[in-house]
């Protein structure tokens, strides 16, 4: 089976949508982040990141309602979808592998 490919801010931007569910936005995404990371992320590279992954079928979205307190715009809301949480999944088999291959080395004496 072929493994799809995905960097970081994408891994962690799958993981955020995941876990938000059903009202993950850009805005929300990059606050959740952000408080799970500590990174600073531009909006605008979440976004490119949001249309990268639904153009990979990794989300789908949706338009919300037009609101007062958005001046009359709508949000995009994404869901997870199935070939999302397989990519994710690939990852995480393919992380905890390597993991569990790390010697059980005790580092003393080391300095940080």
């Amino acid at each position: 089976m072929k493994r799809s490919q995905i960097g970081e801010l994408e891994e962690l931007v799958l993981l955020t949508v995941g876990t938000i569910y059903e009202h993950a936005y850009a805005i929300m995404i990059l606050e959740v982040i952000k408080e799970h990371t500590g990174r600073n992320i531009d909006v605008t590279a979440i976004h490119s990141v949001l249309r990268r992954l639904e153009n990979k079928g990794f989300l789908t979205s949706t338009m919300g309602g037009a609101t007062k307190e958005r001046g009359g715009r709508r949000k995009k809301f994404f869901t997870l979808s199935q070939a999302g949480r397989n990519v994710l999944e690939e990852v995480m088999d393919v992380r905890s592998t390597l993991y569990n291959k790390l010697p059980k080395l005790t580092f003393t004496g080391l300095s940080t």
